[in-house]
């Protein structure tokens, strides 16, 4: 992300977990883990939504921590649907995060597999902030979020989403009466509307 992002390599449960962590200015308030978009369609932690939430962590004071799911570049491993990437984020968090204040989230698949991680640990961790961009609502089935972190949540989708259509994001969000906040015009990717996304996560995060 910068000259300063320092790369690591962790020991998973599918092998090594390649990561990068990218640090703030003076004391962190807390770490932000957060997840890329399907490993099978070109997603890395280095996708340019991914790298624009870290940005904005950064910018608010966090440690940005962002990774790669099991198969994707350094990391080893096969493809495991959201089962063995909810057991590679815990792991990431168990080794870099194992205590303090977390955000969590992710774009697209990544925040799927985030509402796995959410459940697993919003009884024993100090959840801050949620941050979900791009929910993939509609070919998995994220899991609803607690209700006690509605008003610490995040969920930001493009009106122009033709990937993940609204209505499917909606549909999840509507029985938690869960508010989703729609980018006008933008599209998956938020081409053009990058500097809106990380405005919106940043004002979240402060």
């Amino acid at each position: 992300m910068n000259s300063r992002t320092e790369k690591l390599e962790l020991h998973g449960s599918a092998g090594i977990l390649e990561a990068a962590r990218d640090v703030p200015e003076g004391a962190p308030r807390g770490i932000a883990v957060i997840a890329h978009p399907h490993p099978l369609f070109g997603g890395t932690m280095d996708h340019k939504v991914v790298q624009t939430v870290a940005r904005a962590a950064v910018q608010a004071g966090f440690t940005a921590l962002r990774f790669n799911f099991r198969g994707v570049g350094r990391s080893e491993g096969t493809h495991d649907e959201g089962r063995g990437e909810t057991e590679d984020m815990l792991e990431l968090i168990r080794q870099l995060a194992p205590a303090g204040p977390l955000v969590l989230g992710g774009f697209s698949f990544g925040a799927f597999v985030s509402t796995r991680v959410i459940e697993r640990l919003w009884s024993i961790r100090d959840i801050r902030a949620i941050v979900l961009v791009g929910l993939a609502a509609s070919n998995f089935t994220p899991l609803a979020l607690p209700a006690e972190s509605h008003e610490r949540a995040l969920v930001v989708h493009g009106e122009a989403d033709d990937t993940v259509e609204l209505a499917a994001v909606l549909d999840w969000a509507r029985p938690q009466t869960l508010p989703v906040t729609v980018v006008p015009g933008a599209e998956h990717f938020f081409h053009g509307k990058l500097p809106v996304l990380k405005s919106l996560v940043l004002r979240h995060l402060r």
